[in-house]
């Protein structure tokens, strides 16, 4: 959490371990670190682009070296499951590794003239300081696939991370300033006044986190008339067909919903239950949600552990208040910041659940008529993150799966998960600007120049 003068990251399963304590630095400190950033960029351009891939691949075999440290940093400072948090260290470590390679790819193309002698050239070159605001959910993955593609095009970087995950961001820039030249990546901690001083000032902005915040960091970015992205909010649902092998349906949505305690922006919200398939299904939820294992992030059986902080389960308590409860709608009697994994159903229409994300292990069970009542239901909400559909018949998923309006489809696969080498983003308020993660990511943080080579003395 954060004041205009102060940041305090607590440890969500022991509120009194503090990991940091320091005062934000404040809106000049934003517009300091980008000059530096400025002044740093054009140097790391021109060292070539094998030296920026040795870069970035000692920032790999670093992180993989300090793999463990920092997961346990991860569980301790946002209450990430062990598990999943060495899951995301790797990932992280894969992603500096994957555009390690990217600095030797094709940079352009040489086209004929229409008409003459001479040359035609396209060439993409960076934006030159990339200003990046992260959220606390993937403390070490999502810096690492903004920061990774931004430094492999030659842009350098200044960081914004959640306040919530300072001690990551802080122990990711040691890792990678280690490796580059100075002043090319720096961290700035902080809160609003410093994320807005920052995106005031980079020449590219790139931001994750929720959909009222990065609908305001789209707007200020088009009004300086700067590229920018914005990964924003998700209601997503999971669809069940009646032929769908229900059990592996149950506890891939579970796991969906509980994994991190639903604080994915790719966590289900909704399940939309087609047909007969309703009644088999509402008993197999029921089972997978009270099987799920709640505990210490530390215990590496525990698949749901804290919420991020007190407000937050607050804000998920309320949202199951007064509705019908399959399972969860608990609140644990332990130290920390927990709730039980909840499934409700018959949730009236205009229920904050069917419109908003709760940000929380929170799904609603809805009975659809069939596919194509299914598919209005998931497109009824204004977010287009992603939906999974569960069904052994891939004609009747694939029949279906344009008319979903999400930027992402999973099928037999939980709503969660990313391949960091493929597009990553949503539709609707889900998402604004270009994709991020793959190569669409190098796209985004450089942009097209077209020269003309006429030999010497021609007309132009």
């Amino acid at each position: 959490m954060t004041t205009d003068a102060s940041l305090v990251s607590r440890n969500p399963a022991d509120p009194a371990d503090v990991l940091v304590r320091l005062r934000a630095p404040g809106a000049f400190a934003a517009a300091d670190a980008v000059e530096r950033a400025r002044t740093a960029q054009p140097g790391w351009l021109r060292a070539g682009a094998a030296a920026r891939s040795a870069a970035l691949g000692a920032v790999a075999d670093a992180l993989a070296a300090a793999a463990d440290e920092l997961a346990a940093l991860a569980v301790r400072e946002v209450g990430k499951p062990v598990g999943e948090a060495r899951a995301e260290v790797a990932r992280a470590v894969a992603i500096w590794r994957y555009y390690a390679q990217a600095p030797f790819e094709p940079t352009g193309a040489v086209h004929e003239t229409a008409a003459g002698p001479g040359l035609l050239l396209s060439r993409r070159r960076p934006h030159g300081v990339a200003g990046l605001v992260t959220p606390w959910n993937f403390p070490f993955a999502i810096p690492s696939w903004k920061a990774a593609p931004a430094l492999a095009a030659g842009n350098a970087v200044v960081l914004k991370p959640a306040p919530e995950a300072t001690a990551c961001a802080l122990r990711l820039a040691e890792i990678v300033r280690h490796a580059l030249p100075g002043q090319v990546f720096d961290v700035l901690p902080g809160g609003a006044t410093e994320g807005n001083a920052l995106v005031s000032a980079a020449d590219v902005v790139s931001f994750t986190g929720s959909t009222p915040v990065g609908r305001a960091v789209a707007r200020a970015a088009t009004a300086r008339g700067i590229p920018a992205q914005a990964e924003m909010g998700g209601l997503n649902a999971a669809i069940v067909l009646p032929a769908a092998d229900l059990g592996r349906a149950a506890a891939d949505i579970a796991a969906a919903v509980a994994g991190f305690a639903g604080q994915k922006c790719t966590a289900t919200s909704r399940i939309v239950a087609v047909g007969a398939v309703l009644d088999p299904l509402r008993e197999a939820l029921a089972e997978a949600f009270r099987a799920v294992r709640v505990g210490d992030p530390n215990d590496p059986g525990t698949v749901c552990g804290p919420l991020v902080h007190e407000s937050a389960r607050e804000r998920v308590a309320e949202s199951w208040q007064g509705l019908s409860a399959l399972a969860g709608a608990t609140v644990p009697e332990r130290t920390g910041w927990y709730a039980a994994p909840t499934l409700v159903e018959k949730v009236p229409p205009g229920h904050r659940l069917l419109n908003e994300e709760v940000f929380g292990p929170v799904a609603a069970l809805l009975p659809a008529d069939d596919l194509a009542h299914a598919v209005r239901i998931t497109n009824s909400v204004p977010y287009g993150l992603v939906t999974s559909v569960h069904t052994a018949d891939l004609d009747t998923a694939l029949y279906g799966l344009d008319l979903v309006d999400t930027g992402m489809i999973r099928i037999n696969a939980p709503s969660t998960g990313v391949d960091f080498h493929l597009p990553f983003g949503g539709a609707k308020q889900s998402g604004h600007g270009p994709r991020e993660q793959g190569k669409a990511a190098l796209d985004f943080y450089t942009s097209s120049r077209t020269y003309t080579l006429a030999p010497t003395g021609a007309a132009a």
